[in-house]
């Protein structure tokens, strides 16, 4: 009788490891206000991401969540379920999951939203499909578009 056995490398691919994922998705900001409550989630799906090797770009607006989040396709995975499971409220609409070669974002990104002329050009002139910013009113492309232009001095925009 011949064992076989699979060396390390092997097992780590088994569920997907060596693959990364980008997971974008919507949804609507029902829990949380822009003070402290928000701060404190903020703050701990930040350590969550960066323990779990996960980058993240997510806008905050007075109404609405949009976030993109990059890392193995078994870290996405596991974090939508987190998602779903602690903040069952929100109804997160995923708009799109595709493998990647490389993640986009570097750590976790955040941006509110304001009434300011230069967020108004971000979420209305630019990428919304109606007068007000409603990122379901949205093409996957516009989201993932908007994103990017939001986020293209990421550096400044880090939490």
């Amino acid at each position: 009788m011949h064992i076989t056995t699979s060396r390390p490398s092997e097992n780590r691919k088994r569920h997907g490891e060596h693959i990364l994922v980008n997971m974008t998705y919507i949804a609507k900001n029902v829990d949380l206000d822009s003070g402290i409550e928000l701060t404190r989630a903020l703050e701990y799906w930040r350590r969550y991401f960066e323990e779990n090797n996960i980058v993240s770009a997510l806008v905050i607006s007075e109404d609405y969540f949009v976030q993109s989040f990059q890392g193995t396709r078994p870290a996405i995975n596991t974090a939508l379920e987190k998602i779903l499971d602690e903040h069952s409220t929100i109804f997160p609409n995923i708009v799109n999951i595709e493998e990647i070669e490389s993640r986009q974002w570097k750590g976790f990104l955040v941006k509110h939203l304001t009434s300011s002329i230069e967020d108004e050009e971000y979420a209305l002139k630019s990428f919304s499909a109606g007068s007000d910013y409603n990122p379901y009113l949205m093409k996957s492309t516009q989201i993932d578009s908007f994103l990017k232009a939001v986020f293209e001095n990421a550096e400044s925009n880090k939490f």
